[in-house]
C-alpha cells in the first residue's frame, strides 16, 4: 500500500516546487547563465560545468537534476556564448528537459565600469508518465487501490521555446545585474490556458570581492539576490570565504511562504579541476510537509583555457560553488 500511494504524495510536493512553475536552481554561481545571460562568459577562460542536485533526500520522492553547462570568452564576437542542458525528474511523473544558448556582447562604459548584455534562446519540454500513478478516487475507505481511475491522465508532454535577456555591471571589486527569463511566457498546456503561462523571471543580485590578502588570495566575497516569479519571492543573503585552492560558503534564503532556509558547502581545486559540494536545509517551514533536508548538490568545474591576454573587458573569478 505505501508503495503503491506514494505517487499521490508526489503530487503534493510537485504543487510546494512548482509554486514558481519550474524548478529552481537559486542564486548558484555555477548556474547564473541560465538565470541572467549576461554572466556568459564572464570568467573568461572556457569552463565545463556540471552539477547534480538531489532534493529533499531520505524521503525516496524521486525530486533530482542534473545540470550542465559550457561558456567562454571569444574575441571575434567581443563577448561570451555558452550552452547549457537540464534534466529535472520530479517524482517520476513529470520531466522538465531544457537548453538553451546565450551571448553576452562586453562593453567598457568608463575606465573601471563594465557592461555585459546578454541574450539567450532555449527550449523547455515537461513530459508526463502517469503509468502506475494512484489518483485520490482510486483509495477506497479500506485503504485499497481500485483500478481503472473515473479520468484519465494525458502523458503527452510539451515543448515550447523562450527568451531571455540580462544586464551586468561590473565597478572595482562590485559586480551585479538583473536578469529576465521566460520573456516571451511561453504555454506548457495544450489547451492555451492562460494560468498555465510561464511568468517572467525576475532575478536579482549584487556581489563584492573584498581582500584579506590578495598576495594570498584570501578574500571574502558577501553577496545577496531577489528572485521573483508570479506569486513567488525569494530573498537570500551570504558570503563566500575563498583561497586559491580552498573557500567555504553559507546562504540564508528566506521566501514568502515562511520558509527560512540555509545553505553551507565547500569547494577543492587544483590547477583547472575543481569540485564543490552544497547542503541545504529548512530551519523554519510554512508547510509541516516539507521535509528538514531539502537538497544535496555537488559538482565538476574543468577549466579548459586561459584568459586572452588582449582582453579589453572585465572579466569575473566566480568561486567554485
Amino acid at each position: 500500500m505505501i508503495k503503491r500511494s506514494g505517487p499521490v504524495i508526489v503530487f503534493i510536493f510537485i504543487v510546494i516546487r512548482l509554486s514558481g512553475q519550474e524548478t529552481s536552481y537559486g542564486p548558484g554561481f555555477q548556474t547564473l547563465p541560465v538565470s541572467n545571460p549576461g554572466y556568459t562568459g564572464c570568467t573568461g577562460y572556457g569552463t565545463v560545468r556540471l552539477s547534480y542536485m538531489n532534493f529533499y533526500p531520505g524521503n525516496s520522492y524521486d525530486f533530482h537534476t542534473v545540470f550542465a553547462s559550457y561558456d567562454a570568452y571569444f574575441p571575434a564576437i567581443h563577448g561570451g556564448a555558452g550552452v547549457y542542458l537540464s534534466d529535472d525528474v520530479q517524482g517520476g511523473l513529470v520531466n522538465d528537459i531544457r537548453g538553451g544558448l546565450s551571448y553576452a556582447y562586453f562593453l567598457q562604459a568608463g575606465r573601471e565600469l563594465f557592461i555585459n548584455a546578454g541574450l539567450s534562446a532555449s527550449f523547455f519540454h515537461r513530459g508526463f508518465n502517469f503509468n502506475g500513478a494512484v489518483l485520490p478516487d482510486q483509495i477506497d475507505q479500506m485503504g485499497g487501490v481500485t483500478i481503472p481511475p473515473s479520468e484519465t491522465l494525458d502523458n503527452r508532454g510539451r515543448t515550447v521555446f523562450d527568451i531571455g535577456t540580462g544586464l551586468i555591471l561590473i565597478y572595482r571589486n562590485f559586480f551585479g545585474g538583473l536578469g529576465i527569463v521566460h520573456l516571451a511566457e511561453p504555454n506548457l498546456d495544450r489547451s492555451g490556458a492562460s494560468v498555465d503561462r510561464m511568468k517572467r523571471k525576475y532575478f536579482f543580485n549584487v556581489s563584492a570581492d573584498l581582500f584579506i590578502s590578495e598576495k594570498d588570495n584570501l578574500k571574502i566575497r558577501p553577496f545577496a539576490s531577489l528572485e521573483v516569479q508570479n506569486n513567488f519571492v525569494s530573498a537570500s543573503a551570504g558570503a563566500v570565504f575563498e583561497s586559491s585552492f580552498f573557500s567555504v560558503n553559507s546562504i540564508l534564503f528566506f521566501n514568502n511562504y515562511g520558509n527560512v532556509d540555509l545553505q553551507t558547502g565547500f569547494s577543492l581545486k587544483k590547477d583547472r579541476i575543481g569540485i564543490y559540494y552544497n547542503y541545504k536545509f529548512s530551519m523554519k517551514s510554512g508547510n509541516s510537509l516539507i521535509p528538514f533536508s531539502l537538497m544535496h548538490q555537488s559538482g565538476l568545474i574543468f577549466s579548459l583555457n586561459n584568459v586572452e591576454k588582449r582582453i579589453k573587458s572585465r572579466t569575473i573569478k566566480l568561486p567554485e560553488l
